[in-house]
């Protein structure tokens, strides 16, 4: 029989359990609020599933609570922030809200990022830009999860992006990762002990395989095999396309802030987490709320 909490209830029950393992109650509250949008949109691979992995990075020193964003370059339409090692909603939130806040005074801000850590679903921070009426871009690397095409050995992340355009009727918002799947989904799979679709991720050897644990052992252990590109293995159905897609998410994350690629994030004492956000003014095309009315 299943249990039935309110949206208020669990929130408060996780802030707790963050706040009691050492996370400040705003740091907590920022992280629980990313984690419960993403299961209220029906991602369980990016909820408060993943509560357990930021107490450990923290346990780890991944993640700094000691530590605030700073900007250690600024123009009046670009930054690059230094996430210092702190939680990456935190760190997000500040970097999106600055590229705002340029867009309002120049009608354009683009931001990268480096040092920072994971940062849930890149939908929140695109989506921010709404309700200025402009558009969000949001983009983050991440642990070297997916094998290039033709490779075996995992050295890009999922590296996701997100891009939200305001619309009279309905606003447009695109979340996708650059890969077929999510490290998350596959550790649903894993619980619910199901096989995953051959297609989704190849084993050490470069060879297909329905294990979700065959694959996460890997990741654990730092093996060879990884999921595969959006469009699968080799190029018959464009999975060289998705491999380009992952590597400008990268270029624009980790490139342009100077930071760590994919395939060197978690391999020190900072998980190196590169972001890039961006918002534009519709005033840079004509009247906002023509455009608007047409979009």
């Amino acid at each position: 029989m299943g249990l039935n909490v309110t949206y208020k209830d669990l929130k408060t029950l996780c802030e707790e359990i963050l706040h009691a393992e050492g996370f400040p109650e705003l740091t907590a509250s920022d992280i629980v609020e990313v984690l419960l949008e993403a299961d209220l949109r029906d991602i369980p691979s990016h909820g408060i599933a993943r509560l357990g992995r930021y107490i450990k990075e923290r346990e780890r020193g991944n993640i700094r609570l000691d530590s605030e964003p700073q900007t250690i370059h600024n123009t009046p339409i670009s930054a690059l922030v230094d996430g210092m090692g702190g939680p990456g909603q935190c760190v997000s939130k500040y970097a999106m809200d600055l590229s705002i806040q340029k867009a309002r005074n120049s009608m354009i801000g683009l931001v990268s990022v480096r040092n920072s850590n994971h940062y849930g679903i890149s939908a929140f921070y695109s989506e921010r830009a709404l309700s200025e009426g402009m558009i969000g871009i949001a983009m983050t690397n991440s642990y070297p999860l997916v094998v290039p095409t033709f490779g075996k050995e995992a050295v890009l992340g999922t590296n996701p992006f997100s891009i939200a355009i305001p619309g009279e009727n309905r606003d447009f918002i695109l979340d996708m990762a650059t890969s077929v799947v999510t490290r998350g989904k596959l550790e649903v799979y894993d619980r619910l002990e199901k096989e995953i679709p051959l297609g989704w991720a190849v084993d050490e050897t470069g060879g297909d395989t329905s294990s979700p644990r065959k694959v996460l052992t890997n990741f654990n252990e730092r093996n060879s095999g990884g999921i595969l590109p959006l469009g699968g293995s080799g190029e018959a159905f464009g999975g060289h396309k998705g491999y380009g897609m992952a590597i400008l998410v990268d270029l624009l994350s980790a490139g342009l802030s100077l930071g760590k690629w994919s395939a060197e994030t978690y391999s020190g004492s900072e998980a190196g987490v590169c972001h890039f956000f961006g918002c534009i003014s519709l005033e840079l095309f004509g009247e906002p709320s023509a455009l608007i009315g047409h979009l």
